[in-house]
């Protein structure tokens, strides 16, 4: 098993900045990529980035590219999500997620799963 546990959330006010921490124990080496998700009130979950452990590829959603910026500390296990330009449609409470495989998009196919921490972009 793999537990997750996120850190870092918070509210803002937008044009403000974030940084999220998800840092991960027990059987990591049966994962290579972690991913972080969002869910909104009301809507469907959904993928915000993803990064692979080892080569450090990675992939953001068309809404946040240019303002998100995922980094790693293998060492530590942990990895950050730099949240930057915030707009009130980023409020959703995120949460991270990892698996065996490529970075995938689609939620169902994460196993592990941290709590969630809640994001706030209000004026």
């Amino acid at each position: 098993q793999v537990q997750l546990a996120e850190s870092g959330g918070g509210s803002v006010q937008p044009g403000g900045s974030l940084r999220l921490s998800c840092a991960a124990s027990g059987r990591t080496s049966s994962t290579n990529v972690m991913s972080w998700f969002r869910q909104a009130s009301g809507k469907e979950r959904e993928f915000v980035a993803g990064i692979s452990w080892s080569g450090g590829s990675t992939r953001y959603a068309d809404s946040v590219k240019g303002r998100f910026t995922l980094s790693k500390d293998n060492a530590k296990n942990t990895v950050n999500l730099q949240m930057n330009s915030l707009k009130p449609e980023d409020t959703a409470v995120y949460y991270c997620a990892t698996r065996n495989g490529a970075i995938s998009t689609f939620y169902p196919a994460y196993p592990f799963w941290g709590q969630g921490t809640q994001v706030t972009v209000s004026s």
